[in-house]
């Protein structure tokens, strides 16, 4: 691939515009990981619900992601991108200004932040519209990227919290959403296609067909363990290897960069040897991280002398015990695969379903959200039955394995019909 046929190929300032409005939104949508910390410890939660209220903006985004979809193809994504962005900002204002005082404000919070995620149904489908067949994975390598902002999330979130109290982040956070809106509304454009009205029928038609539904399953496998772990990894440290809430988050943030920076090297990857066979190879290394990841011990509890004054206190980032630096090296792994994963999966999709991509990209979406709100939902069910995280890493470990057997059934009817007149290796 030429850089300068790429740049030339389609419109780089909504390229640009796509990953910023991702990113900032992402790092919205997933702010509850690491500030739960904070605000459950001053509510008095137990550890099952903590997991849950981390889990309930992934499910609210899933939801969202199809009418928002629906909203983009029918008004445009700009419009639609512009709107949604400001739902959420009002959302942070109101709680920087008021507070939360209850589970249930949590709760309806975590709902809001649903919008945020949801962006995914304007982003993508905006950067891919302007992009020929043979760029879809960079491009929605590079568009997806955008969930980057986990990584912000889990290095700057807990810091302001135990420096300003963990109110003024959601002011915080405003700002960055305020300039990127500005940029996405001055730069970005809505490519030439003429776009159809898009009804439920649409939805319906399209869940009809197969493939619709292995591309979300394997989505819920790729995306879902990416988002999942980047809103439970802060609880599952903390309680785990008895962390404190920074060293937490810095070891959230090691482990998602990989899943966000590999995302592009994903979409790349599949361009070259086809989204099948990337896919399969990345499973494979999902499977065997989660699946070590199930056998390690709990950390040693800090002596005090060794415990950070935090106000979640624990182990301080320079004390770690060895097998916490083990467990973030292992789900470094599986985050870069998970990552790469992303990218192999929306390098088939924009080829098979080229008209429907806004369609699609709600339908993927949701998928992935729905799979990440089990993933954290498990961990927390799994704490409440065993005092432990095997039993739910286990059952995430298996998944991966299915989706090999997935791959290997529609492999060969994929690459003889479809993907014969693509334009792109499948």
């Amino acid at each position: 691939m030429k850089f300068k046929e790429f740049r030339q190929a389609g419109h780089w300032p909504t390229l640009l515009s796509a990953f910023l409005y991702f990113d900032v939104s992402f790092m919205v949508w997933v702010m509850l990981g690491p500030l739960a910390l904070y605000i459950t410890q001053e509510l008095g939660l137990p550890v099952g619900e903590k997991f849950t209220i981390v889990a309930i903006p992934i499910l609210s985004g899933a939801i969202l992601r199809i009418p928002l979809g629906m909203l983009a193809d029918h008004f445009g994504p700009k419009r639609t991108g512009v709107l949604a962005q400001a739902l959420v900002i009002a959302g942070l204002v109101y709680v920087f200004f008021f507070g939360l005082h209850s589970k249930l404000e949590v709760e309806l919070l975590g709902l809001l932040l649903g919008v945020a995620g949801a962006s995914f149904s304007v982003a993508l489908p905006q950067a891919s519209r302007w992009y020929p067949p043979q760029y879809q994975g960079i491009v929605m390598g590079i568009a997806g990227a955008g969930n980057m902002g986990v990584v912000l999330d889990s290095m700057i979130v807990p810091w302001l919290a135990e420096t300003f109290g963990w109110q003024s982040v959601f002011g915080f956070l405003t700002l960055p959403l305020l300039l990127v809106l500005i940029i996405y509304a001055v730069l970005v454009k809505d490519a030439p296609e003429k776009r159809r009205p898009v009804t439920w029928k649409n939805y319906t038609a399209l869940m009809a067909d197969a493939d619709t539904w292995w591309f979300m399953f394997f989505y819920s496998i790729t995306f879902g363990g990416f988002v999942g772990l980047g809103n439970a990894l802060p609880l599952y440290f903390t309680n785990w290897y008895h962390v404190s809430g920074i060293a937490a988050g810095m070891m959230s943030a090691i482990v998602v960069f990989g899943g966000s920076m590999f995302r592009p090297l994903g979409g790349l990857i599949a361009d070259r040897i086809g989204g099948i066979k990337a896919l399969q190879i990345l499973f494979v290394i999902v499977s065997l991280s989660y699946l070590t990841i199930s056998f390690l011990p709990e950390g040693p509890l800090p002596a005090a002398a060794q415990a950070t004054d935090s106000k979640v206190a624990g182990w301080a980032l320079g004390d770690l015990p060895r097998v916490a630096w083990v467990a973030v090296a292992i789900f470094f792994v599986g985050a870069m695969a998970l990552g790469m994963g992303n990218g192999s999966v929306f390098q088939l999709v924009p080829l098979r379903f080229r008209g429907e991509i806004g369609v699609m990209t709600g339908l993927v979406g949701a998928a992935g959200g729905i799979g990440g709100f089990f993933l954290a939902k498990a961990l927390g069910l799994s704490w409440d039955l065993q005092h432990g995280f095997a039993a739910g890493f286990s059952v995430f470990a298996g998944l991966p394995l299915l989706g090999l057997i997935g791959l290997t059934w529609v492999k060969r009817r994929w690459r003889t019909t479809w993907g014969a007149v693509s334009g792109a290796r499948v």
